[in-house]
């Protein structure tokens, strides 16, 4: 767990610095910036929406084959070539789909006219993002996926941050700034490209006669259609939105459900790292290291995901009062959302394990499930509920996709993520958020924010710590607290 914990540190680092310029983007500048025109907002998420949806279908299931295979494949220099034809062809057949059916598309998707104008964009941020995803996999192939995460998570939203200040203050149009904004995607791929090309991490050969291309195909092809199918779940409620409702509504659900997302960054952290180690485990057949991993991760994210949802949830009429009067419809938003987070997080590396078991095809089963689900629950609640039922079907597809999993891994492997210290977990919350909830007000809402979130944690670790709920964080407070100490 060594590799895990110091790993998850830097990862971590890199989340929650991404995090408060990812929340100074979306809760403030965003708001503020298109408050006259929200659509815009709105265009922009939905482009990118549609850009990481169809990049997984164009990578078809690369950047997981890579990681699953890394470890036991001796030629490597031919994994290396079928991951880049692969998406290769994948990108090719997009743009050309593109070019031969983008009307029927815009029909399809009911898309507007600010959409149609600017649709093309999609297609270029899909190559980008989709060989990005790969790079990827060669960074946590070698255990580094610090390095891609802080590119994604802190470089790309400084240069967004910095792209929406220029249009803020009028230095340029929305068609620069538009193009500006994309242009960052290609500079976060160029920059892991030229990383792992200075690391001497790429070895092409250009045959694939010595892989085991059934095995590896049959697996990709597996991993394919249950990662496109968590990718499009993801993106589906924004997706509908835009459809059924339109990019304004985007705009406002976009806010709300940044806020409630927010809590899972330390399972993001902590699951980017243990994805090699769980492959490694899984060629060794260590169960014991798979069990640990399986309880660690589980504990760990449920105690910090759970501390974030206290200091949203206490504060959350206060967040709602610095955004303009357009964006302060989403308050269940963010509720439905966060809980949502919190169960899957309690769930710990549930995927993780599965996609690298001899199970990997339930994976696809469950995924599979998922999509059916939130497309029904969407168009379900979408008309009545608008955003709130957008985000009660994400909510309610989530928590039904990973009771399903939880289920599976017990069934099929005889493995579950809780323990004692999982009970107590959830009691403390509850006994926190009951006695917390009668916090006095100032007139300020920035002040009250600060304080009352100190308050959670100034009370909160002690607790963890004195009922030893997690061995990996009372270790990280004490090695802290003893470097401050010296």
């Amino acid at each position: 767990m060594g590799i895990v914990r110091n790993q998850s540190i830097k990862n971590s680092i890199s989340f929650y610095i991404g995090m408060a310029i990812g929340a100074i983007n979306t809760v403030i500048i965003y708001p503020n910036v298109f408050n006259d025109h929200p659509e815009h907002f709105g265009l922009i998420q939905i482009l990118v929406a549609y850009a990481i949806v169809v990049a997984t279908f164009t990578t078809l299931g690369i950047p997981k084959t890579f990681v699953r295979f890394f470890p036991a494949i001796k030629e490597k220099g031919q994994l290396y070539f079928l991951s880049l034809i692969i998406p290769l062809i994948g990108f090719a057949f997009a743009l050309l789909s593109y070019f031969l059916f983008k009307e029927q598309m815009f029909e399809l998707l009911n898309a507007s006219q600010l959409l149609r104008d600017n649709f093309f964009y999609i297609i270029l941020l899909v190559f980008f993002i989709g060989f990005y995803d790969v790079l990827t996999a060669v960074s946590r192939s070698f255990l580094s996926a610090a390095t891609p995460i802080f590119i994604n998570e802190v470089f790309l939203k400084v240069y967004s941050m910095l792209a929406l200040l220029l249009y803020w203050f009028g230095y340029v149009d929305f068609t620069t700034f538009l193009k500006a904004y994309l242009f960052g995607y290609f500079l976060k791929f160029a920059i892991l490209f030229l990383i792992q090309w200075k690391n001497d991490r790429f070895s092409l050969a250009f045959s694939v006669n010595d892989l085991k291309l059934k095995e590896i195909l049959s697996f990709g092809l597996f991993v394919f259609v249950g990662g496109a199918s968590v990718m499009l779940v993801t993106r589906l409620d924004m997706m509908m939105i835009g459809s059924m409702l339109d990019l304004e509504q985007v705009a406002f659900y976009t806010v709300a459900f940044f806020i409630g997302n927010a809590i899972k960054v330390p399972g993001k952290s902590i699951g980017a790292i243990s994805i090699p180690l769980v492959a490694k485990a899984w060629e060794k057949q260590d169960y014991k290291e798979i069990q640990t991993l399986y309880t660690k991760s589980s504990i760990n994210q449920l105690i910090i995901g759970g501390v974030l949802f206290l200091c949203i949830w206490l504060n959350i009429d206060e967040i709602f009062s610095l955004l303009p009067t357009k964006f302060q419809g989403g308050k269940w938003v963010v509720f439905y959302i966060a809980i949502a987070q919190l169960f899957s997080m309690a769930n710990g590396i549930n995927g993780t394990i599965i996609v690298n078991s001899k199970y990997y095809r339930y994976d696809l089963y469950t995924n599979v499930i998922l999509v059916f689900v939130t497309i029904a629950t969407n168009y379900l609640l979408i008309p009545e509920y608008g955003i709130d039922g957008a985000a009660m079907a994400t909510a309610i597809s989530i928590s039904l996709f990973n009771l399903i999993r939880l289920i599976l891994i017990k069934v099929k492997m005889n493995m579950h993520p809780f323990s004692l210290q999982t009970i107590k977990t959830i009691l403390l919350l509850f006994v926190m958020f009951f006695t917390l909830d009668f916090l006095p007000n100032s007139s300020y809402a920035f002040v009250d924010i600060i304080w009352k979130s100190t308050v959670v944690v100034i009370l909160f670790i002690p607790a963890v710590m004195y009922f030893n709920l997690s061995e990996d964080i009372t270790a990280i407070v004490k090695e802290l607290k003893a470097k401050l100490l010296s």
